[in-house]
């Protein structure tokens, strides 16, 4: 089978333990940052399809891997994301803009 997408460190491990051989090439950082935009889609499409949420934990691992491709840890990525929930809130009150008028 072809599959020609991102993988997990372990899935070579895991397919030769199955008694199978993987072809497998190292990205370069640019074609790295372009498969984990396509992971981040999959992942959510996924999600979307049966609203598991071992779809929202690995849509996590691709975010964490997206930011530190780009420099940021997940440290960082957290307190980012805790100053914006503390600035403009975050998603509890469950809250849907309807319309705004002047």
């Amino acid at each position: 089978m072809k599959y020609n997408k991102l993988i997990r460190d372990r899935i070579p491990e895991i397919i030769a333990e199955n008694g199978q051989k993987a072809k497998i090439r190292k990205l370069t950082d640019e074609e790295y940052l372009v498969r984990l935009d396509e992971k981040l889609t999959e992942e959510l499409a996924e999600y979307h399809e049966d609203g598991n949420v071992e779809e929202l934990a690995d849509l996590l691992e691709v975010i964490y891997a997206a930011a530190r491709a780009r420099g940021c840890s997940a440290e960082k990525l957290d307190e980012i994301r805790r100053k914006k929930a503390e600035e403009r809130g975050a998603f509890t009150e469950k809250l849907l803009l309807e319309e705004v008028t002047e």
